[in-house]
């Protein structure tokens, strides 16, 4: 799962403070990165020996080239943009969601731990299953780019903390 707790809420009393991390999916580690831009390099490569030495082959080069560096700026940008980190921290008193966009920008989110309550839209959200907290006249989302499967499982924990 793309969320973990960092310090979970203790067996015998649930309200003891804790901290949860989220965090979106990598489906492309990278290990897998740098496999897959080397293949993409090595299969580029393969029908352009055929005219090594000719001005055929200097014509093809540059192509090739871009189409390989444009493949790698794209992975890049995806990975740079799937940077973001939610950090829910539940102390005795007080619940606090910070959210650090992949622009570097932070938003943040606190209220009194009692007064929280987790909501699951099945339907009325941008995404089905989407999870919110509710409390100091406020309601914000949480966790909206895991899966549909990964909120449900995330408002279950939730609410035994809560």
């Amino acid at each position: 799962m793309p969320y973990s707790w960092i310090t979970p809420p203790s067996a015998p009393d649930p309200k003891s403070p804790c901290e949860m991390h989220l965090w979106p999916h990598q489906s492309l580690p990278p290990k897998g990165y740098v496999r897959f831009i080397g293949m993409t390099a090595l299969l580029i490569a393969l029908p352009l020996l055929v005219f090594a030495g000719s001005a055929v082959f200097w014509g093809l080069l540059p192509f090739l080239l871009l189409a390989l560096f444009g493949l790698k700026y794209a992975l890049d940008r995806n990975r740079r943009d799937a940077q973001v980190i939610e950090v829910l921290t539940i102390d005795t008193a007080e619940a606090r969601l910070a959210r650090r966009n992949s622009d570097g920008t932070q938003q943040s989110w606190h209220c009194n731990r009692y007064w929280v309550t987790v909501e699951l839209h099945p339907t009325d959200g941008p995404v089905p299953n989407y999870v919110t907290l509710r409390g100091g006249h406020r309601e914000v989302e949480i966790g909206a780019f895991l899966s549909e499967d990964e909120r449900k499982a995330l408002y279950d924990e939730l609410v035994g903390v809560f």
